[in-house]
């Protein structure tokens, strides 16, 4: 078993050359938030935005875009066509046509579960070239198309806790067994959330020691997700991007601890912590 430190950050983390510009550093789509659930695709959008992700996409339902527009002011974010408040398969040509110009792409925060989103996920498995991260929602619209996820060429990093892990295989084995194994089935990276999350490419596995109980709280896996988000749009491969994005989130939520305590953190805390630990 193999652990994240700092020390390891920092040789993974790309360094910034002074003549360098915001398109050295990634160009990113978040395809996430629904009615409702407006929070999980601006945490996300904020935890990439402070990891040093260079362009950020937001792409939400319509009906949402509004009250994204006013929470976040950095990132580029886009109205799709929706159904029942979730993005639906009217907006996947406009999705299409951005695909072809990201590093790396996520869905599932927040974006709900309906017939519109599992046809979302099902062109993105098939159409995305980049990485691709899969959250939340995502995680169990992805385990009803497993043929496809496991078909796809280019990498899949998905961040189950234990209950969205339980979709994909009933959990009866060991943890590190059983979630390698699981990552070999499906040709992906998993990071599989909890105390010492484990992060694994079926072959390696990495326990994250960073973190604390005030992190458990709705919210703080948009954050994570984010993330490695970004760090994918700089470069880094999904098992590197997986492994210090956990290490990063779990120091960030330290620090946040350390300030407001483990009653009072919020996941908007993690996010603000990020730049103490990447000067």
């Amino acid at each position: 078993m193999n652990h994240m430190d700092e020390a390891i950050i920092r040789r993974l983390l790309p360094r910034r050359a002074r003549d360098t510009h915001k398109g050295d550093y990634g160009k990113i789509l978040l395809l996430c938030g629904s009615r409702g659930f407006t929070g999980a695709a601006a945490l996300a959008a904020r935890g990439a935005l402070r990891t040093g992700a260079g362009l950020v996409y937001l792409a939400v339902p319509e009906s949402i875009y509004a009250i994204e527009a006013v929470k976040l002011t950095e990132p580029v974010v886009l109205p799709l066509p929706e159904e029942d408040g979730m993005l639906c398969e009217a907006s996947l040509a406009k999705i299409g046509k951005l695909l072809p110009k990201m590093d790396a792409v996520l869905f599932g925060s927040g974006s709900g579960i309906g017939p519109g989103t599992e046809k979302v996920l099902e062109f993105l498995l098939k159409n995305a070239e980049c990485p691709l991260v899969l959250d939340a929602d995502g995680i169990t619209l992805a385990a009803r198309h497993k043929d496809i996820l496991r078909d796809r060429l280019a990498p899949t990093i998905l961040t189950p806790h234990d209950g969205e892990f339980a979709r994909l295989k009933p959990i009866d084995a060991p943890r590190p067994e059983q979630t390698m194994a699981m990552a070999r089935e499906l040709g992906a990276v998993l990071l599989r959330k909890g105390h010492r999350t484990l992060i694994t490419d079926g072959c390696s596995c990495w326990e994250n020691q960073t973190g604390n109980p005030g992190m458990a709280t709705g919210g703080s896996g948009d954050v994570l997700s984010g993330i490695i988000l970004s760090l994918l749009g700089q470069g880094l491969s999904p098992m590197e991007a997986a492994a210090a994005g956990a290490w990063l989130h779990g120091a960030a939520g330290d620090l946040a601890a350390e300030r407001l305590g483990e009653y009072g953190m919020l996941p908007g805390d993690l996010v603000e912590e990020l730049p103490r630990l990447l000067k």
